[in-house]
């Protein structure tokens, strides 16, 4: 499911500094998934930014024919 395209996508958008996601390929559709512990020591407005990141990789992978959920592991 996880395509060159799809991969040179993803890669043309530029994280915010010390965010990261992961793209898992579940075979008929992608998740991104969040670490919630970044977030935790995080500004306001860097949540923003790192959520805008996100909505920005999901509209590129679905551009490339993905199927995207975007999930977290809560924090424990």
């Amino acid at each position: 499911m996880y395509t060159l395209d799809m991969k040179k996508a993803f890669h043309s958008v530029n994280p915010p500094k010390g965010f990261k996601v992961q793209i898992i390929d579940n075979e008929h559709f992608l998740t991104v998934k969040l670490d919630e512990k970044q977030f935790k020591n995080m500004v306001h407005d860097e949540k923003i930014e790192a959520f805008e990141y996100v909505i920005k990789i999901k509209k590129v992978l679905e551009m490339n024919g993905a199927i995207v959920l975007v999930t977290r592991e809560p924090i424990k």
